[in-house]
């Protein structure tokens, strides 16, 4: 095991940085509002940064998120991967490859997702092998920006087998919808959708799993985002003459949120890993989206505890972090579902081993 970067994903990790550093500021975000940062999507795109996913792998997608997650750069940069890019690369047909992948690649398309599978969703199969989708997601983040979206749909009464099916954003009704952090979200409506089926049984639990650890990866760049303006707020916020980082209280606290950006960072880089290695990596997303949960919502009230009054201001950028770290606590499933789920997996047995075998 071995999580070094390539060269290739330093350079993108770095060239990342530099992008997201210059132009997604504290400045410019308040700017925004709820709203996506348009030039920013298109200078990722223009960089070849989007591009740089399906060359780099998961691992590689898990760096540059990071790097988004220190700025909180309001783009859809893992859900069009993830949804998009990824997940047409690995169950797509060659035509929807040839079709479809052009656009997620430059970022003329967008891609967003309704996952985990949730019932509703009625599918009605038409002769050529598409279908007609109804229901209803109550929300789905970045839909008002989406060109496409990856609707998963449950299994049927006593299955546990859940399908994908792409759908036009254009074809489906976006009603929005305000969460906590300002992804762009909206209500999904399907009245008939034309869908395409993406890939066959097994896609839809690799497609989580990588949303997950996507995800996960997400959340230790808004933690450590959020430690870092803690670490310089108690620098130069002095008490009694003193420093309130010389106080220990503060620095267990900041000792304590460092250890678990750790935690969020070593188990998503594992599972990235895995899944770039061609091994099982199913437990390991579970793992990693565990700790995003569970540790990110814990350092990110930690970096708004540290500045004090301050952090409770909604204008300072650290309650961003506040916000995204909490949205990311149950975007894919809190603590306790994603325990009880790992837990099944566990006890059925599947779960892989360092060789890729099943336990």
């Amino acid at each position: 095991m071995d999580f070094t970067p390539t060269p290739e994903q330093e350079a993108a990790r770095d060239l990342a940085a530099r992008i997201f550093g210059d132009l997604s500021t504290p400045e410019r975000l308040a700017g925004l509002g709820g709203g996506t940062d348009g030039e920013l999507w298109k200078e990722l795109g223009a960089a070849g940064l989007l591009g740089a996913v399906e060359e780099t792998g998961l691992l590689g997608l898990v760096l540059m998120l990071e790097e988004q997650g220190r700025t909180t750069a309001q783009v859809p940069f893992a859900a069009s991967c993830v949804y998009g890019l990824l997940a047409v690369a690995a169950h797509g047909t060659e035509g929807q490859r040839e079709r479809l992948l052009p656009g997620f690649l430059d970022g003329s398309a967008v891609a967003c997702g309704a996952l985990p599978a949730r019932g509703g969703i009625v599918v009605d199969p038409l002769p050529d092998g598409r279908a007609r989708l109804s229901g209803a997601v109550p929300w789905v983040p970045w839909l008002r920006d989406a060109t496409h979206v990856l609707v998963a749909v449950r299994g049927g009464t006593g299955s546990d087998v859940h399908s994908l099916w792409m759908a036009r954003a254009e074809d489906a009704g976006c009603e929005p919808v305000e969460l906590t952090a300002p992804w762009s979200a909206g209500r999904l409506v399907l009245e008939g959708a034309e869908a395409e089926r993406i890939g066959g049984p097994e896609a839809y639990a690799d497609v989580l799993a990588v949303a997950r650890t996507a995800f996960a990866g997400l959340q230790a760049g808004v933690c450590a985002g959020s430690l870092a303006r803690a670490v310089d707020h108690t620098n130069e916020r002095e008490q009694f003459g003193r420093p309130l980082a010389a106080k220990q209280g503060v620095q267990l606290r900041a000792a304590e949120a460092y250890m678990d950006i750790e935690a969020i960072r070593v188990t998503a880089y594992e599972a990235a890993w895995r899944r770039d290695a061609g091994l099982g990596h199913d437990s390991h997303a579970l793992t990693a989206a565990w700790w995003a949960s569970e540790a990110g919502k814990r350092v990110v009230h930690t970096g708004q505890h540290l500045h004090g009054g301050m952090g409770a201001d909604l204008d300072h950028p650290v309650h961003r972090h506040f916000l995204w770290g909490r949205q990311l606590d149950g975007c894919l499933g809190c603590g306790p579902e994603l325990l009880e789920e790992l837990g099944g997996l566990i006890a059925s047995g599947a779960v892989a081993g360092d060789g890729g075998e099943a336990a």
